[in-house]
């Protein structure tokens, strides 16, 4: 496999890349300590690059505090936009492909079928603004890219959904959860094990794509699936967005057409309630 830098691997899917990278034995895949990868400090980054000369970058780091974001926009910008142009000049520089991860929250929620890649962008939020623009500034800078958007991302590692309802539901009796928000849970162990055949394939399709597990699901339905697998004894009541308020805004619809991930790198991808009795397998 080519050799190949993950950014911000101390985050969930850079957590899953080293994991996957342990179990198969891969040494080509680096993961440099936060100290030596900032992606807001472009001269470290630039020996980082001279100094391993990879073939692929792939870009995990990300401020993704969706509700801070909205009082913290700042921040949001330095990370999710002038990081991402920061390893966007040095790809180009060291002819590296970039593999950059980005969100669902680019799309405002207001089309009722499955997003694709070419559907119109709207965020809703600053945190989507943010990655938005981080995403308009690679073609700008590098031809050589993959931008692979998903969501609702859970996995034994960090903080998540999934994490955080095991816990809740191991302490009250009664939950109320969000029914009329509609996306599909992506397990991130299956996004990293994507990213690795996109590698693999050497195939130079490059360009935005589409990744999260099959299947719909609302909020409200993930939990009942999360306490049912989990065998978690607790009673989940539906509400709708208007009863749980948040500074940010979500998208109301975020489920996404695969067609084109699957159909260019020849992938399967496994049905999120299958995913999920992975995860909490591996939780328990």
């Amino acid at each position: 496999m080519s050799k190949t830098l993950v950014f911000g691997a101390s985050g969930q899917l850079g957590q899953c890349f080293k994991k996957i990278a342990e179990e198969k034995s891969i040494d080509s895949l680096l993961f440099p300590s936060e100290e030596e990868a900032n992606i807001l400090d472009i001269g470290l980054l630039d020996k980082l690059f001279i100094n391993n000369k990879p073939d692929y970058c792939i870009n995990c780091a990300a401020y993704t505090a969706v509700d801070k974001a909205e009082s913290d926009e700042q921040a949001a910008y330095k990370v999710n936009k002038t990081g991402v142009e920061n390893l966007s000049k040095l790809c180009d520089k060291y002819n590296t492909t970039l593999i950059h991860i980005s969100t669902d929250f680019v799309f405002n929620g207001d089309k009722p079928s499955p997003l694709n890649e070419e559907d119109e962008t709207s965020p809703i939020s600053v945190y989507g603004q943010t990655k938005l623009d981080g995403e308009q500034i690679i073609p700008e800078i590098i031809k050589q890219f993959f931008i692979i958007r998903t969501g609702w991302l859970y996995s034994e590692y960090g903080n998540n959904f999934v994490k955080t309802m095991l816990k809740l539901g191991a302490e009250r009796d009664v939950l109320k959860i969000i029914a009329d928000q509609i996306g599909t849970p992506t397990y991130a162990m299956d996004l990293a094990d994507c990213i690795i055949n996109i590698i693999s394939s050497g195939e130079s399709a490059y360009g935005i794509y589409h990744y999260s597990n099959e299947g719909v699901a609302s909020w409200y339905d993930f939990s009942k699936a999360i306490f049912d697998i989990s065998k978690t004894d607790v009673k989940v009541l539906p509400i709708p967005t208007s009863d749980y308020v948040t500074p940010a805004k979500r998208p109301a619809y975020s489920v996404m057409d695969k067609s084109k991930v699957k159909r260019t790198f020849s992938i399967e991808i496994p049905y999120w309630r299958d995913s999920l009795k992975v995860c909490i397998s591996k939780l328990k």
